[in-house]
């Protein structure tokens, strides 16, 4: 192990891409101190620490506290960097599903690689769009005075020139960070928003880990009528190790495949016969990784940052702000459908049955028992189905896991959503899937890759 980290650095090429990657990763983490103008800071480290603790009693203010987890604490502490990634990632969204029902966009898609740059020059549009609107409530909750906090400062007047500094700031910082992801995955080391998503979810945990451990009641037994979020012993070390049987469920969904058995067909030439040999197509069973996690949270992160900061006006919104309050029936339930929804249709985007069983014909390989050619694209298709369905089942039963835990031990959400679920499975599958990066840079250049041994083992058919 400690010589494939030694190798790591003799791979110029990797080298290079390592040092991008944490190089941008840092100067994310810094971007996330720097506050926007005019907002109050004893006020701004005041609600950061209700945001991370998830004890505001509105709605809006729980659902602040999860968003504020994913942008790294940017948002609790009113930094310009407020709006995170999920602006952009809402516009890949977009433009992913247009894609599917609007032919000009179908044809680019259908172009290589020029009709995916011009793909991505109008998401970049329409990530502008959406971070001005984004920016227009977050700097109306930042006048509001949430939860009781004087965000904006007493030199600072309310008003339209704070309202346009604010929008500006947040949405120059939103680019920047779309910036920085498309950086990295051009230059740098895996999923470049995937990362920075990562890289502010690493950065709460010894918070997490801190307010766990101050919740831990050694002087009487955990009752759920009398602990007020306290827990005993045995229900600390019960939380632990559910945490560790996640990671292992997520490392065993992520790495874990279904082999369809191929067979190359025999030919002869003169007296010889080539071909008959055998062998495997691994297919996922997540074969969209964190893709349809990070989309489902960042769509519901929308209506619940709009109707939170119209609540206080409208009775309608204050309805529709309750209904989709985290922990509530509505929001699992919508929660719970983006994510069978996306794990689908990033599978459909990525997987494509009839080019597969098309290159196999056209190279002389089939699935034993099955005809070459549209039965074989409908045979992959079915199977593909039924693998992302047990893979879609697991992803949203460990999305709902943190709401499992809030109800059973009372701690806030951000907590139980940093150990139970959404931010532990983003973090173990990028984690992951830079592990596997590396290593085949390794074994591209003749080194070593991190694991000689134990790869996990798949079902073959």
């Amino acid at each position: 192990m400690l010589s494939s980290f030694a190798n790591i650095f003799r791979i110029p090429d990797l080298r290079k891409k390592i040092l991008v990657t944490v190089g941008l990763i840092v100067v994310f983490r810094f971007g996330t101190f720097v506050p926007l103008p005019g907002v109050n800071t004893a006020e701004v480290t005041r609600i950061s620490e209700s945001l991370y603790k998830g004890r505001q009693s509105t709605a809006a203010g729980r659902a602040l506290g999860m968003i504020n987890l994913f942008t790294g604490g940017a948002l609790g502490r009113c930094s310009v960097f407020a709006l995170g990634i999920m602006p952009y990632i809402s516009a890949s969204i977009i433009f992913q599903l247009l894609a599917t029902v609007i032919k000009p966009l179908e044809q680019l898609q259908r172009e290589g690689e020029a009709g995916r740059r011009k793909i991505n020059q109008y998401t970049r549009y329409a990530t502008v769009a959406l971070c001005m609107v984004q920016s227009f409530f977050m700097t109306s909750w930042i006048e509001g005075s949430p939860d009781g906090f004087q965000l904006v400062s007493a030199e600072t007047a309310q008003g339209p020139w704070f309202e346009m500094t604010a929008m500006l700031s947040l949405t120059a910082g939103s680019v920047f960070l779309m910036w920085m992801g498309e950086t990295v995955t051009e230059h740098g080391i895996g999923n470049g928003i995937s990362v920075l998503i990562m890289a502010g979810i690493i950065d709460r945990m010894p918070a997490a880990v801190g307010d766990l451990w101050s919740r831990v009641d050694w002087n009487r037994p955990f009752t759920p009528e009398a602990g007020a979020g306290n827990m005993n012993a045995i229900m600390l070390f019960f939380f632990f190790g559910m945490y560790i049987a996640i990671i292992v469920g997520v490392v065993i969904i992520t790495q874990g495949q279904r082999r369809v058995t191929v067979q190359q067909a025999k030919h002869t030439r003169g007296h010889r016969v080539y071909g008959g040999q055998r062998h495997y197509m691994p297919l996922r069973v997540n074969q969209s990784g964190v893709i349809p996690i990070i989309f489902a949270q960042s769509l519901l992160q929308i209506p619940n940052m709009i109707f939170g900061s119209l609540a206080a006006k409208w009775m309608f919104f204050a309805f529709l702000a309750s209904a989709f309050t985290m922990g509530s029936f509505t929001y699992t339930l919508v929660y719970v459908l983006l994510i069978f929804f996306f794990c689908y249709f990033w599978t459909a985007v990525v997987f494509n049955p009839i080019k597969m069983a098309d290159e196999m014909k056209e190279y002389g390989h089939f699935v034993p028992g099955i005809r070459p050619g549209k039965m074989t694209a409908q045979y992959l298709e079915r199977l593909m189905t039924r693998i992302t369905l047990a893979g879609a089942a697991f992803l949203a039963f460990i999305a709902i896991v943190p709401q499992i835990l809030r109800t059973a031990t009372g701690i806030g959400y951000a907590a139980a959503g940093m150990y139970g679920g959404t931010a532990l499975l983003i973090v173990v599958g990028v984690a992951l899937e830079l592990v596997q990066k590396i290593e085949s840079h390794l074994m591209m250049h003749h080194y070593e890759g991190f694991m000689k041994r134990g790869r996990i083992r798949s079902r073959s058919g």
